[in-house]
């Protein structure tokens, strides 16, 4: 690993510093600043400042990723909450450049940098270089796509790459739209299984909503459960499917809880099944799924938000094998697919069941324009949100920059490296793996021979906070059936296993240490 940076506490760096030119120019545009409505706009007027400033700001964070050294720097919590209070937030302005000094010196300065090869925690990606360039772009025209009077040709830019997407899962004629990401991806799809179920049920809605039920496994994400929550279903609405020894759901389990239901009189309104966990990065048995919610006439919903990036993996789309069978499916494009967040999508098989979402107002999509022949493709009818980013940008660029199949060998990389690291967690005594993944998840503890297993669960999250106090290196912690694991999320390509060996060294080195200081203590108790 390379030398790291100094570990100067945060609460040393004056909240007014900053680096290059930005810090350079701070002082003296403090006290040119100007207040006037005019100036402060990003106008033809401004267009000559705007381009200094941007200019200004992209050479300070350019020369921060060339001398980041490490994740962080490791402040702590307390540190940061007193540099952010002690900002006036009620003064006068200071100035465009002295404001942008300040944000890099307070933000970016202690901002977390998921490029680097010590960052292995959460799904957090580094970014592709056009993407990063696309979202200054549609950040300054703010368009907004929820009509098509507000955003021309970024409604019809969005629309093809939702059918691209679409048409990689294998939905011939589906459609979908951006989200924010998978937690509204899945709620939207949740809503679209409960009103497709609630049109099914001859009751009323007041009678039919208390017996809707949702099938998932404990290893989904947490956004099925909420959501279940957030559209007023009854509070055992979700069912837990049994799940292999790798996390992966047992259609045979998932039957009999599809029957039983059904000889209770309740419906199941949708399963929801996940093509990448969170936790293991595990992808359950699609096609059998599928047969069973056929036959059920069940609403299938599949969680690609981590696996998504599979579809365009040359050698591991199969494992995605199914996928085409489910009526909606999350994709994050802002993990697997290297976008800045956010880059979400819910992508369904029907185009007809997002007419559920649409919602008329008459200053907005008003209905009898919606109905009419030249109809205007609105988005805001089949979207959640009305005010919407045209996040679709980035992705966009990416594909005509890089090509879909340079994304997938990215993403073949992180699944390679994942591999690497479980064989040497494997071959080391130090350390335990759990089970496997389809992904680039590795979970592993330390745990060497001779350390039971009450001590080395007391020092799984103690080794997490440690090494994130340090700022030295991420990584994250979870617990499967009651035990406590570290965690390694890999989403980085350029990534080695030299880096990742350096981070367990670390890891290893904090657990001798905790070892050793739990040995003079029970000593010293002793005397």
């Amino acid at each position: 690993m390379s030398q790291l940076l100094p570990q100067t506490s945060a609460h040393e760096l004056p909240a007014s510093a900053g680096t290059g030119a930005l810090a350079a120019e701070s002082s003296a545009a403090t006290a040119s600043a100007t207040t006037t409505t005019a100036s402060a706009l990003l106008t033809g007027s401004s267009a000559d400042a705007y381009a200094e400033l941007l200019h200004e700001v992209v050479d300070t964070l350019a020369e921060r990723f060339r001398t980041v050294d490490a994740p962080s720097i490791g402040p702590d919590r307390h540190a940061l909450e007193r540099l952010v209070e002690d900002v006036d937030l009620d003064g006068s302005g200071i100035g465009d450049r002295a404001a942008l000094a300040e944000a890099d010196a307070l933000y970016a300065r202690n901002a977390v940098w998921f490029h680097h090869p010590s960052y292995l925690a959460h799904l957090n990606c580094p970014v592709v270089l056009p993407a990063v360039a696309a979202e200054a772009m549609l950040a300054a025209v703010n368009t907004s796509v929820d009509t098509f009077d507000q955003s021309l040709v970024a409604t019809h830019m969005e629309q093809r790459l939702v059918r691209w997407a679409a048409g990689l899962v294998g939905f011939e004629s589906g459609d979908g739209v951006f989200t924010s990401g998978g937690t509204q991806s899945n709620l939207q799809a949740l809503f679209l299984a409960r009103e497709r179920a609630l049109r099914a049920d001859p009751r009323e809605r007041t009678d039919a909503l208390p017996r809707l039920r949702v099938l998932t496994t404990a290893a989904s994400h947490f956004s099925v459960a909420r959501s279940a929550h957030l559209l007023g279903l009854a509070a055992d609405a979700v069912i837990a499917v049994d799940s292999d020894a790798d996390g992966r759901m047992d259609p045979a389990d998932l039957r009999e809880r599809l029957a039983a239901l059904e000889a209770a009189g309740e419906h199941p309104m949708a399963v929801a099944v996940t093509a990448g966990t969170t936790d293991r990065g595990i992808i359950d048995p699609l096609p059998a799924i599928a047969e069973a919610c056929e036959e059920a006439g069940v609403w299938l919903h599949v969680d690609a938000a981590y696996g998504g990036g599979l579809l365009v993996s040359e050698r591991r789309r199969h494992l995605l094998t199914g996928i085409e069978r489910a009526d909606s499916v999350t994709i994050d494009f802002h993990k697997t697919f290297f976008q800045p967040v956010s880059s979400s999508a819910i992508l369904v098989r029907d185009p007809t069941d997002l007419r559920a979402a649409a919602w008329h107002a008459d200053y907005l999509n008003p209905a009898a324009e919606a109905a009419s022949a030249e109809a205007e493709p609105n988005q805001v009818d089949k979207s959640l949100q009305t005010t919407r980013r045209f996040d679709a940008l980035k992705l966009w660029t990416t594909l005509r920059s890089l090509g879909p199949t340079r994304l997938g060998e990215m993403v073949d990389a992180v699944c390679d490296l994942a591999l690497e690291v479980r064989a040497l967690l494997l071959a080391d005594r130090d350390f335990t793996v759990l089970g496997t993944s389809d992904l680039s998840t590795v979970l592993f503890r330390f745990q060497p021979e001779g350390v039971d297993d009450r001590t080395a669960d007391g020092h799984v999250a103690l080794i997490r906070r440690i090494l994130f106090q340090s700022g030295r290196a991420m990584v994250a912690r979870t617990t499967i059936d009651g035990t406590p694991w570290l965690k390694l999320t890999l989403l980085n390509p350029e990534a080695t296993v030299t880096d990742v060996a350096a981070v367990l060294d670390l890891v290893r080195a904090t657990g001798r240490g905790l070892l050793a200081g739990s040995r003079l203590a029970a000593e010293g108790s002793e005397r």
